[in-house]
């Protein structure tokens, strides 16, 4: 992470600026060029403005700790170092909710209900004897408030992976948590 460019801003400017920064992580406005504009030119304040929201959101979703934090800031005069953990310390948890909060956000769709069946087919129309466990799977589903079926029909294979696909769901939400 190159925070390089946050040297420019005069130490007693960085918790302003921070929580600002915070705040767009936050689903609120970024802080106005106009206010910052004479520290940093357009393209140095596009930058800084992308790394640093970069910066937080990896700090808190990769739940670094104070030594790895450091570490990235190593180019960082102590008095920034000091700047940025104590925003990071006192918004931290904000961070993490608004970045669970995004994640949420990918689909409007949630799973209310679901019922499941398992059946034997006993055969089809181009083999006589298949004897081959079906399930048949109905969700319901509610997409923008209003409830929609859906219904799946799934051999022994394709359960197994969606069962797979459940399972690795669900390591990467446990490890948002």
């Amino acid at each position: 992470m190159q925070l390089s460019l946050i040297q420019k801003l005069p130490p007693q400017e960085c918790p302003k600026f921070f929580h600002k920064i915070i705040d767009a992580v936050c689903g609120r406005a970024l802080p106005r060029f106009q206010d910052y504009g004479s520290i940093w030119n357009l393209t140095e304040w596009l930058e800084i403005i992308d790394e640093t929201v970069s910066f937080f959101e990896t700090a808190v979703s990769a739940q670094l700790s104070d030594e790895q934090i450091l570490q990235q800031l190593s180019g960082l005069s102590s008095s920034h170092h000091e700047e940025i953990m104590k925003c990071l310390k006192v918004r931290k948890e904000e961070i993490r909710l608004a970045l669970v909060e995004k994640t949420n956000a990918i689909s409007s769709a949630h799973l209310e209900d679901f019922d499941w069946q398992l059946k034997l087919a006993l055969s089809s129309d181009k083999i006589s004897s298949l004897q081959t466990p079906l399930l048949n799977l109905d969700l319901d589903v509610r997409q923008n408030g209003k409830l929609k079926p859906v219904s799946v029909e799934m051999n022994r294979e394709e359960l197994q992976n969606l069962i797979s696909s459940l399972e690795a769901a669900n390591k990467v939400v446990l490890q948002l948590k």
